[in-house]
């Protein structure tokens, strides 16, 4: 009788005991390269994790869309195959317009800005996250777009019939308005893309031309800081709240730190990748007069595009924003 209690006595401590020893594994994909800034910044917040978790919660980071294809990461995450995961929010605009606030041309042109329009449109983010099962962790800003060209431009009339890297409904439309040729193509495709002529010109960071390699292939960049747009980290949130308490505070707490960490990581990538891109032969050039006043213009007409369809909520959050 006392080896049978003894016996159950054992087993019910191995139960209790349990928790405390169950290791809990997610992955997250990502679309850009292991060198990139964003995803050395969730190799930290996975490091934060793990070590404020007590290694609890192991979260593995796959760059380079080697998980999931940039497209894909959403969907993922939404049902279960991922549990977490981060995206570029303009890629799903035609979603839900809200996504696409921070890929409207010149309306935060700046990282105060940027870190302004996150304020107003994170409530909103969540919102929508949380009906679709996930939560938002944190958001990063990329540094100001500028225009990649292997031409020098003086004005949008240059772009006109260029073959124009297109990553997003945003990118897309700037092609239309300007006359050039969309073609869509991803991050880890950018550099194929521009050594073989599917591209020749197209918006984006200097992070993103330093980790393709651009200058190989391209001889002109104008810093119009035309956007900011934002990576978001998201989670789903049943794989969320399966975590005990402690390791859910975890998990908010190096969110929290990565979104200032991350921030300031981006400021240092943009100075730093532009420097190196100008090392390899690049030329960075403020964008000449008539080219800005074009690209304001299409910022204007894509301005209230996205106004006319974001309806009432969209116009809350530019109401909001401009306050």
């Amino acid at each position: 009788m006392k080896s049978s209690l003894r016996l159950a006595s054992i087993a019910a401590f191995a139960l209790a005991a349990a928790p405390a020893l169950a290791q809990t594994k997610w992955d997250l994909p990502a679309a850009y390269p292991a060198t990139n800034f964003h995803t050395e910044n969730l190799v930290q917040f996975a490091n934060d994790v793990d070590k404020a978790s007590g290694g609890k919660l192991k979260i593995t980071v796959h760059p380079g869309a080697s998980l999931f294809k940039a497209p894909e990461i959403k969907r993922a995450v939404q049902g279960g195959q991922a549990q977490i995961g981060e995206i570029l929010m303009v890629n799903f605009q035609n979603e839900w317009p809200i996504y696409g606030a921070d890929g409207l041309p010149f309306l935060a042109d700046s990282y105060d800005e940027a870190v302004k329009l996150w304020r107003v449109q994170k409530p909103m983010v969540e919102k929508k996250l949380a009906e679709q099962g996930m939560m938002a962790l944190y958001a990063v800003p990329w540094p100001p777009q500028g225009i990649y060209s292997k031409k020098p431009l003086n004005s949008a009339a240059d772009l006109k019939g260029i073959k124009w890297r297109a990553y997003s409904p945003a990118t897309s439309r700037i092609a239309e308005l300007v006359g050039a040729q969309p073609v869509t193509v991803q991050a880890a495709e950018v550099s194929q893309a521009f050594a073989t002529g599917v591209a020749e010109s197209m918006m984006s960071s200097g992070s993103t031309g330093w980790d393709a390699k651009l200058y190989e292939h391209v001889k002109y960049w104008y810093d119009t800081q035309a956007w900011l747009p934002k990576n978001l980290v998201l989670v789903n949130k049943a794989a969320f709240d399966a975590l005990d308490a402690a390791t859910r505070q975890a998990v908010l707490k190096a969110a929290a730190d990565a979104e200032v960490r991350g921030l300031a990581m981006s400021k240092k990538a943009n100075t730093d990748s532009l420097d190196k891109l100008k090392a390899n032969g690049m030329q960075i050039l403020p964008p000449p007069p008539q080219l800005k006043a074009d690209m304001k213009k299409v910022g204007d007409t894509m301005l209230k595009e996205w106004v006319d369809k974001a309806g009432p909520e969209g116009k809350q959050l530019i109401d909001a924003y401009r306050k």
